[in-house]
């Protein structure tokens, strides 16, 4: 049977924080082998972070609009990510572009509401995905989760799991079902990572079977 160990992962959030909580409660239940050790917010007030300390975890904020330019941005983060040690770091709904320094190419993980390389990149980011699949038609959309880099939405790609558009939607109801969706598979990826069942092969992820 595969070894589980517990991933140490740090937290990237700019509002409320509902991923943030369903990665709580997925740890909380025992289904997701990690330890949060610090959520990080780029805006002040953002809701997670209260989340964040009524579980006792650390948190800290770097502002966005304190810096000038990406770079200096995310020097400022990535020295507070490093202070927290984690083996990956999780983006949950931040909504500023990162750097990604050498040391941690693929192990950082965001979730798209979308299936990429549809409806994705610069601007594509919540309701704005929903609005755009509508517009365009779409009769199949979904989830993303895939390993980040310094480019939107770019990364090698994880998991995906479709969502159907359905003749009566709104923005609203299928921003719903999509959003039920991510938070089924963001864990499920993570837990895969945990488990050391993933490896990157150029623009490919192999998800290896898990052994008896």
């Amino acid at each position: 049977m595969m070894t589980r160990n517990s991933l140490d992962i740090a937290v990237l959030l700019s509002g409320s924080g509902t991923t943030l909580q369903n990665l709580i409660d997925q740890i909380e239940q025992g289904r997701l082998d990690a330890r949060i050790v610090g959520v990080i917010a780029s805006r002040a007030g953002a809701y997670g972070l209260e989340r964040a300390r009524k579980h006792a975890i650390p948190t800290a904020t770097v502002l966005r609009k304190d810096f000038a330019d990406t770079p200096t941005f995310s020097a400022a983060v990535w020295a507070q990510i490093r202070a927290y040690d984690p083996e990956l770091v999780v983006m949950a709904g931040f909504m500023s572009l990162l750097d990604v320094p050498d040391d941690f190419a693929n192990r950082i993980v965001n979730v798209h509401p979308a299936l990429i390389p549809a409806f994705c990149g610069k601007g594509m980011y919540g309701h704005h995905v929903h609005e755009a699949v509508l517009a365009y038609g779409a009769k199949i959309t979904g989830v993303t989760v895939h390993f980040a880099n310094a480019h939107y939405d770019e990364g090698p790609i994880i998991l995906q799991a479709a969502v159907p558009v359905l003749e009566e939607d709104t923005p609203d109801s299928l921003a719903d079902r999509v959003q039920t969706k991510e938070r089924e598979v963001y864990p499920q990826a993570i837990q895969l990572i945990a488990e050391g069942r993933v490896a990157v092969e150029g623009r490919r992820v192999r998800i290896r079977q898990d052994m008896e």
